[in-house]
């Protein structure tokens, strides 16, 4: 059985990642992208979807316990857990080697600390996210599983056996001993992949991290927590194309027992876009650059066609398909892979998109002529465009409709492509963008303001609310002292806070009767990047403490090693969604980064 979201750690090579649960059990791992088929499935079904189980063997049902504690080993993404048993403590060191052009491996490394302690190893490997069987057998002495295209190599100095489709792998550990297990992935029509080499591999990898980490300029009081997401925000990259994944899993439930389930395994240029913002005002302009790079690959000179995501490698059909076979996680189905978001309008991408690009001008990145083009280039799209319905910043799967938010991020385009012809550095219209730029200005203020309540609403003649709309003062689209801002950041707090004081992103059960808004059956958690905004624009309105005692409640719902889901279910008291979610962490940088430099936070 799968354990709670908040169990598993996260590892990674920055082309695939693993998650770790804290009974010691790798419950998902994808080879050798992040949008592969999973090798082990396990937290998408049970057990015979495939795991890697590695603890102390004399638990009395066979099953470690969970970790008495782990860590990650400083500011890197090589994780420790240690076991105390009545036999003595035995710590496990998991990593996943930064690939390269080499091969996927995920390492875990054995060490005695104190006693002689029994370990067992159990794998079992299920290709095509836990469907196929692999044929598992000896070749020169490696231990390999083949299924079709793909090839996993088991590497280890212990002895291993075969019982119930499983690998096993039994020996004790006495203090200072080490022991290591390596899989590797490779083409199955090819060579076998080189022999691991796990101490050396383990010494590359820390070093690797502790000089990634040391570009980093932040030096506030959350540094601990801005770190380790930029960490995790570094791992969902995928380095040979600089795009950076939303998730690195599908389907983890927003509603636990539900059907809001989706495919996190692609790069939203909505994240994407943030998440760039984020690493250009911590140091990280290297990647950056390289987001900036698979951006103008992805749109390909076609902003008319422009998707809201892509592969992580640019592609386009990201087709959606459920997997029948796995029950979905805790029971939460379907499964799903592919998302059939990626054909929605969401209008909102241009100003975000264009948003990052500015930022990056202003920042010094490196000009390129072509992002500058592209820049032109969206904003002729939106002349004809920005005033049509769509799906908004949520996918909503209901009917298209005037969101408010879209319609800001569409001002927020016009706006920031009028500055940079205004900085002398393009040639546009300007004086007709900067005319459009108030036509859509004044469209907004009238038929998304609602005067009675003082409050912007979801869409034009609507009288719900969305979170997206605290990123108004955010955006510039309007000043933090404005009535109709703090009107809106009132309500909100009012109608759309959880019991437990974080933000929903817009009511489930709308106007429509018992249809939600969305179009979707269930309800879903607080929005962990909405609650995150609303510290930022309680900081802006001068609301500095309510601000920093939320932040401080939300750094505690991160779980033991600083990571974070999509959802707070804050009738269940646990994290919800697909984890770790670069759309939490990106807020929890950003909202550091602003109470830092207002100085509100604590001694």
């Amino acid at each position: 059985m799968a354990g709670r979201i908040e169990d598993y750690a996260l590892i990674g090579d920055m082309q695939t990642a693993a998650l770790v649960c804290r009974n010691g059990s790798v419950d998902w791992l994808c080879l050798p992208r992040f949008d592969s088929d999973a090798v082990f499935a396990g937290l998408l079904g049970t057990e015979d979807n495939g795991f890697w189980r590695i603890g102390p063997a004399h638990a009395p049902d066979g099953t470690p316990p969970p970790a008495t504690r782990r860590r990650y080993r400083g500011e890197s993404l090589v994780l420790e857990s240690e076991w105390d048993t009545d036999r003595g403590t035995v710590r496990v060191i998991d990593f996943m080697p930064p690939r390269g052009t080499g091969t996927p491996q995920l390492t875990r490394i054995i060490e005695g600390v104190s006693g002689r302690v029994p370990v067992r190893s159990a794998l079992r490997m299920r290709f095509s996210y836990g469907w196929v069987v692999p044929w598992m057998h000896k070749v020169e002495g490696r231990s390999v599983a083949v299924a079709g295209p793909d090839s996993v190599w088991l590497d280890t100095d212990v002895e291993t056996y075969g019982e119930d489709l499983t690998t096993y792998a039994d020996f004790t550990v006495a203090p200072g001993e080490r022991i290591a297990l390596s899989i590797s992935w490779q083409p199955s029509h090819k060579e076998p992949p080189p022999l691991p080499t796990p101490e050396a591999a383990l010494r590359n990898t820390e070093e690797f991290w502790r000089r990634w980490v040391g570009h980093c300029t932040y030096h506030g009081p959350y540094r601990e927590a801005v770190v380790r997401s930029l960490i995790t925000l570094k791992a969902l990259t995928y380095s040979p194309t600089g795009g950076i994944v939303a998730a690195p899993t599908t389907s983890l439930p927003e509603d636990i027992g539900g059907s809001r389930n989706w495919d996190y395994r692609f790069t939203w240029l909505r994240d994407a876009a943030i998440t760039l913002s984020s690493l250009l005002r911590t140091g990280y302009h290297e990647e950056a650059r390289a987001w900036r790079e698979w951006l103008l690959r992805a749109v390909a000179g076609d902003p008319e066609h422009l998707q809201i995501m892509y592969g992580i490698a640019g592609e386009r059909d990201l087709g959606e398909r459920e997997l029948t076979w796995l029950p979905g996680y805790e029971n939460s189905a379907p499964v799903r892979i592919g998302n059939g978001a990626a054909g929605q309008l969401q209008l909102d991408v241009y100003g975000e998109v264009t948003e990052a690009l500015h930022l990056a001008h202003m920042t010094g990145l490196a000009r390129n002529d072509y992002a500058q083009l592209l820049q032109l280039k969206l904003i002729h799209y939106l002349e004809e465009h920005w005033d049509e319905p769509d799906e908004g910043i949520w996918e909503v799967r209901g009917p298209r409709r005037h969101f408010v938010h879209s319609k800001v991020m569409a001002w927020v385009a016009v706006d920031r492509t009028c500055k940079l012809i205004e900085s002398g550095d393009v040639d546009g219209p300007l004086e007709r963008w900067q005319e459009l730029r108030d036509t859509i200005h004044r469209a907004v203020c009238e038929k998304g303001y609602d005067a009675e309540r003082n409050t912007f609403t979801q869409y034009y003649g609507s009288k719900e609310l969305d979170a997206s709309l605290l990123l108004i003062p955010q955006m510039g689209f309007l000043p933090p002292d404005d009535k109709r801002v703090i009107g809106t950041v009132e309500a909100i707090q009012r109608e759309l806070s959880t019991h437990d004081g974080f933000i929903l992103r817009y009511p489930t059960s709308g106007e429509e009767g018992d249809t939600n808004v969305d179009g979707l059956e269930g309800n879903e958690g607080a929005f962990l990047a909405c609650s995150f905004w609303l510290a930022d624009d309680l900081a802006m309105i001068g609301r500095v403490d309510e601000a920093r005692k939320l932040f401080d409640r939300l750094l505690s719902l991160r779980n033991d090693l600083g990571l974070l889901a999509e959802e707070w279910d804050p009738v269940r008291g646990r994290q919800v969604g697909n984890f770790p979610q670069a759309f939490s962490h990106v807020p929890l940088i950003d909202t550091a980064l602003r109470l830092t430099a207002s100085g509100a936070y604590g001694g």
